[in-house]
């Protein structure tokens, strides 16, 4: 199904869901992704995480990644580079027929810290690669609970420092090296661009933050109207919490994994901020934007009110998702150009 859903016709897609659209909160479901989900739970399958064995949970979302893949030409080289802990797998995917230094945006995968990776992660990167004109390094860092809080943050930081130090050899022009993730990788691009003011370092030509958590331990309205059925669950979300904290040197109020608690927000790069209405993060993603733009932090805040969390990885699928990941792209090119 995920393989036809592309090819279907809107008005028909309405008619497979009998005709009844889903509206909470005053907005009305994506009819690609409502036979999304209604395929994902006559598989018998209740969220994100299909399976509470880590090792099961993350061959799961590779194979759902591997069923929407986009199958985006770009150049694509792996490689590697120097961690806190050791080397540090990464991806790097090159724009084709360009003239100059392009920017490079440092790529940091959701997947709730414990789940995901550069593979997962391949079709997004190859689209805003080709659709952006940008060089795109994504990066493998440290997974939970193998893991704990804070090794996932310094493996991107340090990788972003790498990045700037080694932009010009990969093509790019470093001084347009940007940050972003979705969803997790949201959260760590945000602590990156924290990391690197409290330090001094260049700071990121733009933060791409796609429906991040920015509170782990955040009680919110939109947490609790999507708890259940709409792909990221409340049970998915405590898991990852579990995983990444229980046991961790740091708590879930320190600003290295809660990015929306530090005390000063002022001085941070710019920021695209991606909102969905059916997602658990929508209200905290809302409040970071809110609280960036009090600190004086140019935010460019785009709300889809008819998606649910993920969508930037079912562009493939057509609907909202695909008008939404469209729009993404182009602001992030936009912003970028502009340096």
């Amino acid at each position: 199904m995920l393989r036809t859903l592309p090819k279907i016709p809107k008005p028909v897609k309405r008619v497979l869901t009998a005709r009844r659209a889903v509206t909470i909160d005053g907005n009305t479901l994506d009819a690609t992704l409502q036979l999304l989900l209604a395929a994902q739970r006559s598989a018998g399958l209740d969220g994100l995480v299909a399976s509470w064995d880590v090792s099961v949970a993350r061959t799961q979302l590779r194979k759902l990644a591997a069923m929407v893949d986009a199958d985006v030409a770009v150049g694509v080289t792996d490689t590697s580079l120097p961690g806190p802990a050791g080397a540090i797998r990464a991806r790097h995917y090159a724009p084709v027929n360009t003239v100059g230094a392009e920017p490079l945006l440092v790529f940091f995968h959701g997947g709730g810290f414990v789940i995901g990776d550069i593979d997962t992660h391949d079709g997004l990167c190859r689209l805003i690669c080709r659709d952006a004109g940008v060089h795109v390094l994504s990066i493998d860092y440290r997974l939970a609970p193998e893991h704990k809080a804070p090794a996932a943050g310094e493996d991107c930081y340090a990788a972003y420092r790498w990045a700037l130090e080694h932009a010009a050899e990969l093509g790019a022009d470093p001084a347009r090296v940007a940050v972003g993730g979705d969803s997790a990788g949201g959260n760590l691009a945000a602590v990156v661009a924290q990391q690197a003011r409290t330090d001094g370092v260049q700071l990121p030509a733009l933060q791409l933050l796609i429906y991040p958590v920015v509170d782990l331990s955040a009680d919110t309205r939109s947490k609790t109207l999507f708890a259940d059925g709409f792909f990221l669950t409340k049970k998915d979300m405590d898991w990852f919490r579990a995983q990444y904290l229980a046991g961790a040197p740091i708590d879930g109020a320190d600003p290295r994994v809660a990015p929306l608690l530090a005390d000063d927000l002022s001085g941070l790069p710019p920021a695209l901020l991606l909102t969905g209405g059916f997602d658990p993060l929508r209200d905290e993603g809302d409040q970071y934007a809110a609280a960036l733009v009090a600190a004086g932090v140019p935010v460019d805040h785009r709300h889809y009110p008819s998606l649910i969390h993920g969508f930037a990885n079912f562009f493939p699928l057509g609907g909202g998702s695909a008008t939404a990941t469209a729009d993404m792209v182009s602001a992030l090119k936009a912003h970028l150009s502009r340096g």
